[in-house]
């Protein structure tokens, strides 16, 4: 038949239910921007590039723009325009891609990560290192100095030199108890 409509796999439901994806596409990715606010893409080729992630986002001119593939441990791992990555293992559903020719590296809890982006904020900074937001409070090291508390909204340049340093912990609840 010729009008028939081919299933688009959708590569997130078929990890969480615990199956691996077709060998074929199409495939629905999520594509995120530098605030982590995603969008479904529809991906034909199983094995795509790097630019074809781009493009597929609505993405103009791939060149000035970098991915990174959100790895199933969370990590991030920058994808070249003509790399591929291959989508039929189930082990990359999520791509961030970022306006910038060059990227940022921070280390946050002891993970190494990178980022397309020379800000970012104490709320993605917490997604980024996979605890609750409104739970978990992060901070920033200052060596020599005082560790400084990053709110949610705090932008955070990582464009400065040397590698910047995060760590997480649960916020400070209000003291209780007997006086």
């Amino acid at each position: 038949m010729p009008n028939e409509q081919i299933e688009i796999e959708d590569l997130l439901a078929a990890v969480k239910a615990g199956r691996k994806p077709r060998d074929h596409g199409p495939y629905k990715v999520q594509v995120g921007d530098h605030d982590l606010q995603f969008t479904h893409v529809v991906v034909d080729d199983p094995t795509p590039t790097g630019r074809q992630i781009i493009e597929g986002a609505g993405y103009r001119k791939a060149e000035e723009h970098l991915v990174f593939q959100v790895l199933r441990n969370g990590e991030l791992e920058e994808l070249r325009l003509e790399e591929t990555t291959d989508l039929r293992p189930g082990q990359v559903e999520r791509f961030l891609v970022f306006r910038s020719a060059e990227s940022y590296r921070f280390d946050i809890d002891g993970k190494r990560l990178e980022w397309g982006h020379k800000v970012i904020t104490g709320r993605v900074l917490k997604k980024l290192a996979g605890v609750e937001p409104a739970k978990f409070a992060v901070w920033q090291v200052i060596p020599g100095k005082d560790d400084i508390l990053v709110g949610d909204t705090d932008l955070i340049s990582l464009a400065d030199a040397g590698l910047e340093h995060f760590f997480t912990g649960v916020s400070q609840t209000t003291e209780g108890g007997a006086a």
